[in-house]
């Protein structure tokens, strides 16, 4: 790795457990000696992305804050998504969830959650959660480039077998198959017991995929509508 590259890493420390770094830590994680770690930490602290409440100890910093307002105003899946997202929970009264990923992590980026409706909690914008489990993941796995996922396979593929997605490259392979002639992936308490999940991909002009549209229904809402009616819906927004 270079310089950068162990500098920028030091993102990858914090986590809902862990939410304050120190030079010990840095040096002992990056295998640096303390007085590069004290570098690091001043460059990042200087620039706003890290925050130092106490000697040697050093927290996200404000400039995190202002970049978060930055995606929310600017970003172009956010702001062309969200007209949608408010019409598809107008029409059917059901949540509905707009998701990007990062490598092996799968994060709601923006929601609208009804009055009853469950999971706002779970599907906390900006929370990781793991793209093997539920259908806004699975229909984002089902569309990344085979070498993405012939990578995680080779990485993981004990949470593979565990999340039913194949015992073997094969199996793996056939049921992303699947999952991308249906257009729509549905999945029932993957990640929150009794919500069932509708969810389609959204794609750049290249055809990449940027992420996922979901509708989040529970079990009051499911005897309302069908769910072909749901399918047909989240693909033709997600399309659009």
């Amino acid at each position: 790795m270079s310089s950068l590259d162990k500098m920028l890493s030091l993102l990858s420390l914090f986590s809902d457990s862990k939410v304050e770094i120190g030079h010990d830590e840095v040096a002992a994680v990056l295998k640096c000696s303390r007085a590069t770690a004290y570098r690091y930490l001043k460059a990042m602290g200087s620039t706003g992305v890290l925050a130092s409440p106490s000697s040697g100890t050093f927290v996200l910093g404000p400039r995190v804050i202002e970049l978060d307002r930055l995606i929310r105003r600017n970003d172009p899946l956010l702001t062309a998504a969200r007209p949608l997202m408010e019409e598809l929970n107008a029409e059917l009264d059901i949540s509905v969830m707009l998701c990007s990923y990062y490598g092996e992590n799968v994060l709601c980026t923006d929601s609208i959650w009804t009055e009853t409706g469950g999971g706002r909690r779970d599907y906390e914008r900006g929370r990781p959660m793991s793209i093997f489990a539920g259908s806004m993941a699975k229909v984002i796995l089902a569309n990344i480039s085979p070498y993405q996922r012939r990578n995680l396979m080779l990485h993981h593929a004990k949470e593979l077998q565990q999340a039913g997605l194949g015992a073997n490259w094969k199996e793996f392979s056939a049921h992303m198959r699947r999952i991308r002639r249906a257009g729509v992936c549905v999945t029932r308490g993957e990640v929150v017991p009794d919500l069932t999940g509708v969810a389609a991909p959204i794609f750049d002009p290249d055809n990449r995929v940027l992420g996922s549209v979901t509708l989040v229904v529970d079990d009051v809402q499911l005897r309302r509508v069908e769910v072909s009616v749901l399918r047909a819906r989240i693909e033709e927004s997600a399309n659009r």
